[in-house]
């Protein structure tokens, strides 16, 4: 992780590396502020002055709580949990193949069901990709359904949400997967949408693959008109999987691995949360080529300037989870 340090490799060595409050204080030092110049989160001015008693930083700048710590404006903000256990929650999660769930990660770290939900939400959030660029190349396009089978539900829950057939009562996810990634492997990006109809996947893939790129599509009606904006590959699944290059393979290898860790792991998703999920299996599934620290490191890069209050995770304030 860093040129001249032995960072913790395995769960093991990470909890034993960060139980020393000063060394994860500095370990965070370092992951915030790479280039060793502090900046005040609030007004981002240099040169702040370091009270080492209480590990906080005192802005040079008169404005209101010109005090803060590694802590300030980023995902752990105004938590009273010690940087061990986040650090420890951070490595599970990041490094889980089927994600982690809250009572797990309660028993691991030694808190309430409740709140390790709440660092759970919180992380996700940091493994958000926002950098979502111009797809080009080879593309895979797909969609799938999330949620739980009617034989499974309470019969006054299946008559609230089940109304029809198919996805009916589920929320409809869309991905796409560009085949040759920008570290030279295949990546993946999802969105929830509306429904599957034309106006709403093709707006999307329009959106976000650039002119003229391979995409490839099962026989789904709505990619019909596809062919006028990109080389279109279509592939029926009621006669083959596979013709050439024109499958879906790799979508449908992703939407097995989450839909393990949806059902396997989380059980039960409520749909305004479910984005948070998409977010985690995406990001781990577009680093699998990593180790484990590197994952780490990756997450703890984006912790900062992504704050999630515990009244916006429940949609108390009129935020939207979007």
């Amino acid at each position: 992780m860093e040129a001249g340090g032995h960072y913790p490799e395995t769960l093991v060595e990470a909890i034993r590396y960060f139980a020393d409050p000063e060394t994860a204080h500095e370990f965070m030092v370092r992951m915030r502020w790479p280039d060793g110049r502090v900046r005040c989160p609030r007004c981002g001015a240099e040169g702040a002055i370091y009270i080492a008693s209480r590990r906080t930083w005192q802005c040079h700048e008169r404005h209101e709580s010109r005090q803060f710590t590694v802590k300030v404006g980023t995902i752990f903000e105004d938590s009273p949990l010690s940087l061990d256990k986040w650090l420890a929650a951070v490595w599970m999660i990041a490094n889980a193949k089927n994600g982690v769930s809250s009572y797990e990660l309660s028993r691991a770290i030694g808190v309430t069901q409740k709140t390790a939900w709440f660092m759970l939400q919180r992380i996700r959030l940091a493994m958000q990709d926002t950098e979502r660029g111009g797809l080009s190349g080879q593309i895979e396009v797909d969609e799938t359904f999330i949620g739980g089978k009617a034989r499974f539900m309470h019969q006054d829950k299946r008559a609230a949400k089940i109304k029809g057939t198919g996805g009916m009562g589920k929320v409809a996810v869309m991905g796409l997967l560009d085949r040759h990634g920008p570290d030279g492997h295949s990546t993946v990006s999802l969105k929830i949408v509306p429904n599957t109809r034309r106006r709403t996947l093709a707006a999307e893939v329009r959106a976000r693959v650039v002119s003229g790129s391979e995409v490839m599509t099962d026989a789904l009606s709505s990619y019909d008109d596809l062919a006028s904006d990109y080389v279109h590959g279509v592939i029926d699944h009621a006669e083959r999987y596979v013709e050439g290059t024109v499958h879906t393979n790799g979508l449908e290898n992703f939407w097995s691995l989450l839909k393990r860790a949806v059902k396997g792991t989380y059980v039960s998703v409520e749909p305004f949360h479910l984005f948070r999920y998409l977010d985690e299996e995406a990001m781990r599934f577009n680093t699998r080529k990593m180790d484990d620290g590197q994952r780490f490191s990756r997450v703890l890069g984006k912790v900062a300037g992504r704050r999630l209050t515990y009244s916006q995770l429940t949609g108390k304030t009129g935020v939207s989870p979007a």
